[in-house]
C-alpha cells in the first residue's frame, strides 16, 4: 500500500505543474516518440521439463481417468468460509476421491495379500505342493509350455524396467530440481527487487522526457518565421500572384505593344514613301514609252501592229500600291509613351516584396515573445525534474524491500529442511527402485542361465548346473517378489494419494484459473467485502478487482495502475486531461501578437494606367485595312516579266531607233523592279507580319484589363479584409503545433503511468515460479511419474512370480522323473529315484 500512496503521489504532483486552460489541437507532432526503457528479468515467464514434459503429460491423463470429477469448488468455499464439517459430509469427499480411494485400496489389498500369500505359498511347497515336489512330469506340451513362459516373463521383465527406469528418472529429477529450487528462489526475489529499484528510475525517465518536447518547441519558435510566415504566404500566394502576374503581363505587352507600334509607324511612312516614289517612276515609263510609239515608224503596216500591242499594254502600269489611306499610329504610340510612364512592372515587384517580407517581419515582431516563451518552457521543466525529489519514493518502496528480505530470509531458513527432506525422500525411493531392479535382476539372470543352460536331450534329473542355477534365481525372485514387493506398493500408494490429490486440488486448477475463480467469490474470505481484492487494495469491496485478472494482467506485464484499477482512486485520465495541463503554455502563445500590414497590391496611379490602357483604343486599329494593303502587290503586273515582253516584241520590230527606245524602257521596268519593287515589298511583308502579332497580343485587351481590374479589386478586399483572419489562424496553427509536442507527451505519460508504469511481470512470475514450477513441475509431476513408473512395475511381479514358479520346473534338476516301460535302463534310474524320495523329500 505504501507504493500505491507513493504512485498517486506522483500523479498528484504532476497535476499541480499544469495549468487549466483549454486546447483543441488534434496534431500529431512527427519525429517525437517516447518509450519506456525495457526491463529485463533473470526468470523465465514460462517453464519447459523438456522431454519428460510427455511422460507428465501421460501421467496427467491417468490422474484424469482415475479422479474424472471436477474441482470441488464448492467444499473448497465452505472449507474456507470454515462451514464444511466432514464427519456430516463426508460423502460428498468420498465421491469425489472414489477413484483415488479404490486404487488405494487396491494398493492397500495387496500390501496385506502379498506377503500373506507369500508366507502360504512358501507353506504350500514345503508340503511337497504348489510345485514343490522335485518330480516333472513328462508332457508332449512340455517345450511349447516352457517357450510361452519363457517369452511372458521376457516382456514381463521388460515392462517392469521400463516402469523402474520411469521410477529412477523421476527420482533422480526431483532432486536435481529440489536442488536448483535455491537457484529459482533466487532469481524470482532480484527480480522483485529489480522491479522496487526500476520504479524510481523509471519515474526520472518519464519527466526527464519533458526535454524532448521542449527541444522540439524551441526549434519551432527558432524558426517561426518559416512556420508562421511562410504559412501566411503560402496561404496568400494562390489568391495573389496570379493577379499581379497578370498585371506584370500587361506592362510587358504594352511595352512590346508599344515597340511594335514605333516598329510599324516607320515601316509605314517609308513604305508610303516608297509606293509614291514607285507610282511615279511607273508613270514617267509609261509616258515615255507613250512618246516613243508616236515614232513615224510605228505608222508601217508591219510595225504598226506591234506598236499598237504595246500601247494596250501600258495601262498595266498604272494603279500600282497606294498606301496613303492608312492612317498614322502616332497618336497609339504617345498616349502609350504616356502610359508607360507608370512603371507597372516595379508596382508589381514592390507588392511582391511586400508578400516575401512576411516571414521576416513575423520573425521580428515574435523575437521578444520568443525569449519569454523559452523562459517559460525552462520554468516548467525546472518545476517537473524537482517532482521527483518531492516523491518519497525510497521510503516508500523500503517497506517492499523489508518484505522480500524477509520472505527470502524465511524460505532460505526453512530450504536446508527441505533439502534435507527430499534427500530423504530420495534415498527410500532409491531404495524401493533398487529392491525391484534386484527382483529384475534375479529374473534376468533366471532367464539368460536357464535358456543357456537348457539341454533339450538332457532329462529332467541329469540337467546341467548352469540350467539348475537359473530355476534357483527364478525361485530366490519369486521370493523375494513376496518379501519386497509390500514395501514397494506401499511407497506407491503413499505417493499416489499425495501426488494425485496434488494435482487434481492444487495444479490443474491452477493452470485452468479454477482456484483462482473460487478466490474470487464474493464475500468468500471477507463476509463484509463483495471482492476481497478490491476492498485490500482500494479500500471499495464493491470495484470488481479480482484475483484472476490481477493474475492475467500481470501475466501480460501489465502496469499496477491498470492492473490493480486504480482509477476508483485516482483517475488519470481526469487529472492528464489537455484541457487542464496545457494552460500556461496557451496562455502564453495568446500573447504572440503579429499583425501585418495591408498589402497594397497596385496604387492609383497604377490603377489609373490600367483603366486607361482599357480605354486606349489599341485594340480598335483597322488591322483589316493594313493587314489587306500589306497583302497586296505593289504593281497590277510583275515588271519583269512586262518587260520581257517588251524586249521580246521589240526584237520583231526592224533595227532602228524605235527598238533601241524600247529595250531601254524594257531595261528601266527591270530596275525599277530590282531597286524598287523588291525592297517595297520586304517592308510591306514586315509591316503585315508586325501588324498581325500586334493584332494577336491586343485582340481581347479591353476585356483582358477589365478581367485584371476586376481580380484585382477582388483580391485587394480579399487582403483588406482576411489578412488578419489568416496571421491569427496560422498563429493558432503554430500555437497548436506547440501545444501538441506537450499534449503528445502527457498523452504518453497518461499511457505509460495507467499501462507500462511499475510492470507486475514479475508477481506473477513469482507466483508461477511458487505454484506451477516449484510444487507442480519440481515435485508434483516426478512423484507422480514415481508411482506410475513403479505401481506399474510392482503390480506386472504378480504374473511375473506365477511364470517364474512355473518355468523355474523347467530349468531346475529334478529328484525324480516319469519311467515309461519300454525302457529298462530308464526304469532303473527312475526306481532309484523313487527310493531317494521316499527317504525324504527335498523341497525349496
Amino acid at each position: 500500500m505504501a507504493l500505491l500512496l507513493g504512485f498517486l503521489l506522483l500523479l498528484g504532483l504532476c497535476e499541480d505543474t499544469m495549468s487549466e486552460e483549454p486546447s483543441s489541437s488534434q496534431y500529431r507532432p512527427g519525429g517525437l516518440e517516447f518509450q519506456l526503457p525495457p526491463t529485463s528479468y533473470q526468470t523465465s515467464d514460462s517453464y519447459d521439463p523438456g522431454p519428460a514434459g510427455l511422460f507428465f503429460h501421460i501421467v496427467r491423463l491417468f490422474v484424469q481417468i482415475v479422479q474424472p470429477n471436477a474441482f470441488p469448488e464448492d467444499i473448497l468455499r465452505k472449507t474456507i468460509q470454515k462451514k464444511f464439517d466432514p464427519s456430516k459430509e463426508y460423502d460428498k469427499i468420498i465421491y469425489y476421491e472414489i477413484g483415488i480411494i479404490i486404487c488405494a485400496a487396491l494398493g492397500l489389498l495387496f500390501v496385506v495379500l502379498m506377503p500373506l500369500v507369500g508366507f502360504f505359498f512358501c507353506l504350500c511347497r514345503c508340503c511337497n505342493k504348489c510345485g514343490g515336489e522335485m518330480h516333472q512330469r513328462q508332457k508332449r506340451s512340455g517345450p511349447f509350455l516352457k517357450k510361452c513362459y519363457t517369452i511372458s516373463l521376457l516382456v514381463i521383465c521388460v515392462f517392469i524396467s521400463i516402469g523402474i527406469i520411469y521410477g529412477f528418472a523421476a527420482n533422480q529429477y526431483m532432486r536435481t530440481r529440489v536442488e536448483e529450487t535455491r537457484k529459482l528462489s533466487d532469481s524470482n526475489f532480484n527480480d522483485l527487487r529489480t522491479l522496487l529499484n526500476v520504479v524510481p528510475g523509471q519515474i526520472d525517465y518519464i519527466l526527464d522526457q519533458f526535454t524532448h518536447p521542449k527541444e522540439k518547441a524551441f526549434d519551432d519558435l527558432d524558426n517561426i518565421n518559416s512556420l508562421v510566415g511562410d504559412g501566411i504566404y503560402e496561404h496568400l500566394k494562390p489568391k495573389v500572384l496570379p493577379v499581379l502576374k497578370d498585371i506584370k503581363d500587361l506592362a510587358k505587352d504594352m511595352k512590346a505593344n508599344r515597340d511594335t507600334l514605333v516598329q510599324v509607324n516607320t515601316v509605314l511612312t517609308d513604305v508610303k514613301h516608297s509606293s509614291a516614289y514607285l507610282r511615279t517612276s511607273l508613270r514617267d515609263v509609261k509616258t515615255s514609252m507613250e512618246q516613243t510609239l508616236t515614232d513615224p515608224q510605228c505608222s508601217f503596216p508591219a510595225v504598226a501592229p506591234t506598236c499598237n500591242s504595246i500601247r494596250k499594254s501600258l495601262s498595266v502600269l498604272d494603279d500600282s500600291a497606294n498606301f496613303d489611306h492608312l492612317p498614322s499610329l502616332d497618336g497609339h504610340i504617345t498616349q502609350l509613351d504616356g502610359l508607360l510612364q507608370t512603371d507597372l512592372s516595379s508596382l508589381v515587384q514592390k507588392a511582391n516584396e511586400s508578400l516575401s517580407n512576411i516571414p521576416e517581419e513575423v520573425q521580428n515582431q515574435t523575437r521578444d515573445f520568443i525569449t519569454e516563451f523559452k523562459k517559460t518552457l525552462n520554468s516548467i521543466q525546472s518545476d517537473v525534474k524537482n517532482i521527483s525529489t518531492k516523491i518519497p519514493i525510497q521510503k516508500t518502496l523500503s517497506s517492499f524491500v523489508r518484505y522480500i528480505n524477509n520472505s527470502e530470509d524465511y524460505i532460505l531458513h526453512y530450504l536446508p529442511t527441505m533439502e534435507e527432506c527430499d534427500s530423504y525422500r530420495w534415498l527410500v525411493c532409491l531404495v524401493v527402485c533398487c529392491l525391484l531392479t534386484l527382483i529384475l535382476t534375479f529374473y534376468l539372470l533366471g532367464l539368460l542361465c536357464g535358456t543357456l543352460g537348457y539341454d533339450q536331450n538332457a532329462t529332467p534329473t541329469r540337467r546341467g548346473c548352469v540350467s539348475n542355477t537359473g530355476g534357483l534365481l527364478l525361485m530366490v525372485g519369486a521370493g523375494f517378489s513376496f518379501f519386497f514387493s509390500w514395501m514397494a506398493m506401499t511407497t506407491v500408494v503413499l505417493t499416489f494419494v499425495a501426488g494425485g490429490n496434488m494435482e487434481k486440488l492444487v495444479c490443474e486448477p491452477y493452470r485452468n484459473k479454477k482456484l483462482f475463480q473460487v478466490l474470487d467469490t464474493p464475500y468468500l474470505l471477507n463476509e463484509d467485502w463483495k471482492y476481497y481484492l478490491s476492498g485490500l487494495v482500494l479500500n471499495k469491496p464493491d470495484v470488481n478487482l479480482t484475483f484472476e485478472q490481477v493474475y492475467s494482467d500481470c501475466k501480460e506485464n501489465k502496469g499496477l495502475y491498470a492492473t490493480l484499477k486504480l482509477d476508483h482512486i485516482y483517475n488519470v485520465s481526469e487529472q492528464l486531461n489537455i484541457t487542464k495541463h496545457t494552460g500556461d503554455i496557451n496562455s502564453n502563445l495568446e500573447n504572440m501578437n503579429i499583425r501585418i500590414e495591408d498589402i497594397e497590391l497596385l496604387d492609383k496611379t497604377g490603377m489609373k494606367t490600367l483603366m486607361d490602357l482599357r480605354s486606349s483604343g489599341i485594340d480598335d486599329i483597322d488591322y483589316a485595312a493594313y493587314l489587306n494593303a500589306t497583302e497586296r502587290s505593289p504593281t497590277r503586273v510583275n515588271l519583269i516579266s512586262f518587260a520581257n515582253d517588251i524586249q521580246r516584241k521589240a526584237n520583231q520590230l526592224p533595227s532602228g531607233r524605235l527598238k533601241t527606245s524600247l529595250k531601254s524602257h524594257a531595261d528601266t521596268l527591270i530596275n525599277i523592279h530590282q531597286n524598287q519593287v523588291i525592297p517595297l515589298q520586304n517592308s510591306m511583308s514586315t509591316m503585315n507580319k508586325q501588324m498581325k502579332t500586334l493584332h494577336y497580343r491586343t485582340s481581347g485587351l479591353k476585356v483582358r484589363v477589365s478581367t485584371t481590374i476586376f481580380f484585382l479589386n477582388s483580391t485587394q478586399d480579399f487582403l483588406t479584409s482576411q489578412l488578419s483572419k489568416i496571421v491569427v489562424e496560422e498563429s493558432k496553427q503554430f500555437g497548436s503545433k506547440i501545444i501538441s509536442y506537450f499534449e503528445w507527451y502527457l498523452q504518453w505519460v497518461e499511457m505509460t503511468i495507467t499501462q507500462q508504469f511499475a510492470a507486475c511481470k514479475p508477481a506473477a512470475t513469482a507466483v508461477d515460479s511458487a505454484v506451477n514450477v516449484f510444487l507442480c513441475s519440481y515435485i508434483v509431476d516426478p512423484l507422480n511419474l514415481f508411482w506410475f513408473g513403479m505401481g506399474k512395475a510392482t503390480m506386472l511381479l504378480l504374473p511375473a512370480v506365477i511364470f517364474a514358479v512355473k518355468l523355474a520346473k523347467y530349468f531346475r534338476r529334478m529328484y525324480s522323473e516319469d519311467v515309461y516301460e519300454d525302457d529298462p535302463v530308464n526304469n532303473m534310474r527312475h526306481a532309484n529315484s523313487r527310493a531317494r524320495a521316499e527317504q525324504g523329500t527335498q523341497t525349496i
